[in-house]
């Protein structure tokens, strides 16, 4: 970074200059400190006390130029706060992603409002800070580090009616515009002012490519209220109306934030490599495309009335599988690229010191022979959702599923990526399973043509192997994979696909061994026990949130409705102050653990609290 070789700066208007920067805070911030925001492309995670510690440009899965979040502030971040505030309240407006701040300090009230102008080509950060009452002290302090902290860019500064502050390194630029723009100070550029009561403060970061003209400004104000308003109509549409409607239509947001606006891709998370276990190695690279995750979101979003998002998704499928069938990858870039290569990224120290840092992800190349049995069984609620199929979508559904036929026999990774040996995982099979009862429907009850007759015998063949070799009956339940004395979370999905009816003994059975062996806590269920299970990483994990929604609504499926409501009720109290789940939960830390928001957690919250009302009574529709 330089040290700025063009300065023409204006005198600054509003604020007062005051005394200097106080000290970072304190590292880490817990994972449930920090809220998101989002354009429809990318997302950045915003700490309570206002400082953007995670934001990769200009796709969810592009590198990150702050990414404080798994390293220090030399990594990057943009604070805006009012370091002396005794108090501090966030909340969303509206069901939008507009996050609005209140610090509350001795002397005043200062309000600082987040958002990310819903794209339209550009990729915009607005952030706005108001005085509300009395005189506050605002510290602001911008640090750029392209290449997820690795990378210092050139900066300059341009003053007069378009002052702004721009950062370049390799393809990448920043450009921040504003009333007051901080100045540069030892590689970085702070400021430090107050504002008194009525006075205000608005910034602007525009992302573009290094070799482009510098974007004009945003018409700042305008954006934001115009997202706020699109956010809000969109989940107007949700017609849920059971028990924790707020939650679940957060949660209905958050999925449809991880949807690319543009190509349909759904993210799995927002982040890589928070740690499952704090300090140790599982630490995972999320920000793609599992067709298993992206398939239940589908389900999710279909059960609440959203339709267009499974056209795109579907839309989005045929792109990214397209060829040879026998290519299928269980995940993709958010755009259907297929190169995820996974690498370690040694300048970063890791959240809480956990390493390594990963980027990309090695499962890409697993064979998970569940994978098939979600994306199938989603597009078959598309289809009762009235959603008609094309040729090529029915074509391709039929050629993954013969694909899927000449190998469900074979051992696999299962729904969990274990890198160590592949098993015949219970999972799997019982996937399998639904993937041709999905095809065999396709022709029964919406006319599409197949063998079918073939199809039945096969749906009757695999149905045949897991009673036979996946049921233990003296434990009198289903096991992780054949050949084991233990359970697995992935069970309960037994339930979800009616692979048997809820009332079978062994579907009862199954649930109160699951319960017996991965309940850590009231209503919090491991997916597995490490000590058992050969996963290939070492250390443990925590409560899987996923999971332990899967296990409300197994409950309320199989009629013990009194607790899946309590257990529903306790998940959903374990969402941070504006609504977000991770994708674990330590009980005896009260900590949030992985990455963050991770729509597997908020898509079984939906599905979860679908289930309950429907056993309780719970009318839906429009709200």
């Amino acid at each position: 970074m330089t040290d700025e070789p063009t300065v023409a700066a204006d005198p600054p208007t509003g604020p007062t200059a005051s005394i200097a920067s106080t000290g970072p805070e304190p590292l880490p911030v817990p994972v449930a400190e920090y809220a998101v925001v989002g354009d429809g492309r990318t997302t950045a995670l915003v700490s309570r006390r206002g400082s953007i510690d995670w934001l990769c440009l200009p796709h969810v899965d592009s590198a990150a130029c702050f990414a404080r979040l798994l390293g220090t502030e030399d990594n990057g971040r943009w604070l805006l706060t009012v370091p002396d505030a005794h108090e501090v309240t966030r909340r969303y407006l509206d069901d939008s992603f507009v996050l609005e701040t209140t610090y509350r300090s001795p002397t005043g009230t200062a309000v600082v409002t987040d958002s990310m102008p819903i794209s339209d080509g550009r990729a915009d950060l607005v952030r706005h800070v108001r005085c509300t009452r009395g005189t506050v002290r605002v510290e602001h302090e911008w640090v750029v580090r392209f290449g997820y902290g690795g990378i210092e860019p050139w900066v300059t500064r341009t003053g007069g009616p378009d002052a702004r502050i721009r950062a370049v390194a390799g393809p990448d630029a920043l450009v921040l515009r504003g009333t007051r723009l901080p100045h540069a100070d030892d590689h970085r550029h702070r400021d430090a002012f107050e504002l008194r009561e009525g006075e205000e403060l608005e910034l602007d970061l525009t992302w573009s490519r290094s070799w482009e003209p510098v974007p004009p400004p945003l018409a700042a104000a305008t954006r934001v209220d115009t997202t706020r308003v699109a956010w809000g109509l969109w989940a107007r549409g949700a017609r849920y109306a059971g028990p924790h409607r707020e939650a679940v239509v957060r949660s209905l947001l958050v999925l449809r934030l991880l949807t690319d606006f543009e190509t349909g891709g759904i993210a799995a998370a927002a982040t890589t490599s928070l740690p499952e276990d704090f300090g140790g190695a599982r630490n995972w690279d999320y920000r793609y495309c599992w067709l298993r995750d992206a398939a239940m979101t589908l389900e999710a979003l279909l059960e609440q009335g959203f339709r267009d998002e499974a056209t795109q998704w579907r839309d989005w499928l045929l792109r990214a599988v397209a060829g040879d069938p026998t290519d299928l990858q269980i995940m993709y870039r958010v755009d259907g690229g297929r190169d995820l290569p996974e690498r370690e990224l040694g300048h970063l120290p890791g959240y809480a010191g956990s390493r390594p840092v990963r980027l990309g992800n090695a499962a890409v190349g697993q064979v998970q022979n569940d994978v098939l049995g979600e994306v199938m069984c989603a597009l078959h609620e598309a289809r009762r959702a009235g959603i008609t199929e094309s040729a090529d979508s029915w074509s391709l559904q039929r050629h993954l599923l013969e694909a899927l036929l000449r190998h469900w026999r074979d051992p696999d990774r299962g729904i969990w990526e274990v890198r160590g040996d592949p098993r015949h995982f219970v999972h799997s099979k019982v996937m399998a399973w639904a993937a041709v009862d999905r095809a065999v429907r396709a022709v029964e009850e919406h006319g599409l043509s197949g063998p079918v007759d073939r199809w039945r015998a096969a749906r009757a063949e695999i149905h045949a192997d897991v009673l036979a070799h996946g049921w233990d009956a003296d434990r009198g339940t289903f096991v992780q994979h054949y050949g084991a004395t233990h359970t697995d979370a992935s069970l309960l999905q037994i339930l979800q696909v009616g692979f048997l009816p809820p009332d079978d003994p062994r579907v009862l059975g199954t649930l109160a061994a699951v319960r017996a062996e991965l309940e850590v806590a009231p209503g919090l269920l491991r997916r597995y026990r490490t000590e058992r299970t050969d996963d290939g990483v070492p250390g443990g994990e925590h409560a899987f949130l996923a999971c332990s929604f899967w296990l409300a609504e197994a409950l309320a499926r199989t009629g013990q409705v009194d607790e899946a409501c309590e257990v529903l009720d306790g998940l959903v109290g374990l969402t941070n102050d504006v609504g977000l789940l991770a994708e674990q939960y330590d009980p005896v830390g009260r900590r949030m653990a992985g990455n963050v928001p991770q729509a597997l957690s908020h898509l079984a919250l939906v599905r979860a609290a679908h289930a309950v009302g429907l056993a309780t009574g719970a009318s839906e529709g429009p709200a």
